[in-house]
């Protein structure tokens, strides 16, 4: 493995046009398992200049209807800040394109006599936890999350005034010895009021940047780049067109570890491409903690309408103290890994979903509500014993 390299990840903030549209689904998802935590939700949300157009598939209570979605909507853009000519969460055009559920799709994912509930599609999906910081996420990823929730913090108290919400992050760090050490660069790029310049700018962003990162990690001044273009005035989906699901690898590790493709956001606790990659991740997670590795890799398989895993796989990056093997045949016996029991362990049946649109669904703090169980590293002593 290399040593010595230099690594970047980035964040967008949850004012970026596709933070936007995952924050409206995750909304919707929400609604429906507040109202019913078995419901069924597959929703999409696009947006453009003052239009936010919903599309999917749902199976609910008939309460959620078309008038239901478009407050819901409305409601996530005003939380998020936006009362601009081009976007304004009041006067946006919002149109609803909701459906019922396939009943080929709801047939195999059912629980019925003879089977178990199935897997919403197939996939795979990837989980990864190491020790580069206190919450076991990548580097890179941990401090360009923090450098925009600083941001978006300071600004929804008043105290970054002229800021917008639409904003980006990149920071590149200096491994030594396979450790990060500090940043080579820092980009922030955030949307500004037309009467501040780009010095103006710079200045305003710097102490949040700075206090983002550890003591002494801040790059040199030259390699500081904040809005490089010298202007961002125009912004969020008046400035470009948001999707859900755009943003999956800011949503897991920043690059550093393999994603299956599938998105999160939009999606109830049935679809894999969600339920698997936060057990994914739960797993890893409790493997480092327990002492097994410094870093794990963690890939499960699914097949829709089956609920048992295809496969399960572990990679330590040769830093296991344990056997891959011994680990892999480990977990399936510390926690059910079918999307029922994965779905009731981490008791994901909740409206838990529109915190995680934005800075990540990993390396959060678990909710005293149950938001981000993922998180948690309860499965040690049970993996500690098992492997005993």
């Amino acid at each position: 493995m290399k040593s010595d390299y230099l690594f970047t990840s980035e964040s967008v903030s949850e004012g970026h046009p596709d933070k936007v549209c995952d924050r409206i689904s995750d909304a919707i998802v929400d609604a429906y398992l507040g109202a019913d935590p078995l419901s069924r939700v597959a929703v999409e949300t696009l947006t453009t200049t003052n239009r936010i157009v919903i599309a999917g598939e749902v199976r609910g209570p008939s309460t959620i209807d078309q008038a239901a979605i478009e407050k819901i909507a409305r409601g996530a853009v005003k939380d998020i800040g936006y009362e601009q000519d081009g976007f304004h969460w009041k006067d946006a055009d919002v149109s609803c394109h909701v459906h019922n559920q396939s009943t080929d799709i709801a047939q195999g994912v059912d629980s019925a006599q003879d089977k178990d509930e199935g897997a919403g599609d197939q996939g795979i999906m990837f989980g990864y936890a190491c020790q580069e910081t206190e919450v076991l996420m990548p580097a890179p990823i941990h401090y360009s999350h923090r450098i925009l929730e600083n941001l978006a913090a300071a600004r929804h108290r008043g105290d970054a005034i002229g800021l917008g919400p639409d904003s980006k992050s990149q920071i590149t760090l200096q491994y030594r010895d396979g450790k990060p050490v500090g940043a080579t660069s820092i980009v922030v790029s955030t949307q500004h009021a037309e009467e501040l310049s780009q010095d103006d700018v710079r200045e305003l962003v710097r102490p949040y940047v700075v206090a983002s990162i550890p003591d002494g990690w801040m790059c040199s001044d030259r390699e500081f780049y904040v809005n490089p273009t010298g202007r961002f005035v125009i912004g969020g989906p008046d400035g470009d067109a948001g999707l859900t699901g755009r943003k999956i690898i800011v949503d897991t590790y920043g690059g550093a570890a393999p994603h299956g493709g599938g998105a999160f956001s939009g999606k109830d606790p049935t679809k894999v491409d969600r339920s698997a990659a936060y057990v994914s991740r739960y797993l890893a997670k409790n493997i480092v903690a327990a002492g097994f590795s410094e870093k794990c890799t963690i890939q499960l398989a699914y097949a829709i309408g089956v609920a048992k895993p295809l496969s399960i796989y572990v990679d330590t990056h040769g830093t296991g103290t344990v056997s891959e093997k011994a680990l892999e045949g480990a977990l399936g016996k510390v926690i059910d890994l079918s999307p029922r029991g994965i779905r009731e362990h981490l008791e994901l049946s909740r409206p838990i979903y529109e915190r995680t649109a934005a800075y990540g669904h990993f390396g959060r703090t678990p909710d005293v509500d149950g938001g981000f169980t993922w998180e948690k590293t309860d499965l040690v002593k049970a993996l500690k014993s098992e492997l005993s």
